[in-house]
């Protein structure tokens, strides 16, 4: 009978697409570890090839991650130098993976905190910009977006961009910041009016407005602190 090509599955059967379509943890170990050997052999598609190396190893990880680049060419026709090597780079990352720390998110959970965050961003900057900050429920930072650029003395904000990426993050909790290049912490009539409009709309998202931070080079203003946010 004559072996059928991975090219001749169905689209969602071949582990790339599948991958593509579905993401990486909808694949078995035998998929993963074909898309890593790429081709299999005369009698074998890479999914069976996988299959083969797999339960030469018990179907256990940690054993296939103990055989050398070696191992896998004597012991498994179809896999050369090029894809043992492969296979051994991959299980080494995944080691290595497993033994690195995962990086802990910063915790904006007070003005001078946010302050802080973005002093390296805005602090000498010429002209002002308006940077958010999205925050989870415990205000651990999810991500920061700058939404605006202006001139020597504003910059213009559009709040539905602000709302957007809030909530396409999921985000309950959001921090606005932007600096005054003339030293200057007070908040003008605008960014007042900026402000209640913001808070407004979010109020109606069900997203919390936590603070305005007015920067400056060695100082800020917090809406927060001084209960303007409303």
């Amino acid at each position: 009978m004559e072996k059928l090509s991975i090219k001749n599955w169905a689209k969602e059967d071949r582990p790339r697409e599948k991958m593509l379509l579905r993401g990486a943890a909808s694949l078995s170990n035998a998929e993963l570890l074909a898309i890593l050997i790429s081709s299999g052999n005369s009698k074998e598609t890479a999914v069976e090839l996988a299959t083969r190396i797999l339960y030469k190893a018990n179907n256990n990880l940690s054993i296939l991650g103990k055989y050398s680049i070696s191992d896998l060419i004597n012991g498994f026709t179809g896999i050369g130098t090029a894809k043992a090597v492969t296979i051994v780079a991959a299980l080494e990352l995944g080691k290595r993976r497993g033994q690195t720390e995962v990086p802990q998110r910063e915790i904006l959970n007070c003005s001078n905190k946010a302050y802080l965050y973005f002093y390296p961003l805005l602090c000498d900057l010429p002209h002002e910009e308006l940077w958010i900050v999205l925050l989870s429920r415990k205000n651990k930072v999810i991500e920061k977006i700058k939404v605006s650029q202006g001139g020597i003395s504003e910059t213009a904000a559009d709040i539905r961009i602000i709302l957007k990426a809030a909530i396409c993050a999921l985000a309950p909790n959001l921090i606005v910041c932007h600096n005054h290049p003339s030293g200057n912490t007070h908040p003008s009539l605008q960014d007042d009016k900026f402000t209640h409009k913001l808070y407004e709309s979010c109020q109606l998202m069900d997203i919390n407005l936590a603070d305005h931070i007015i920067l400056c080079d060695g100082n800020y203003y917090s809406y927060a602190d001084e209960a303007k946010l409303n």
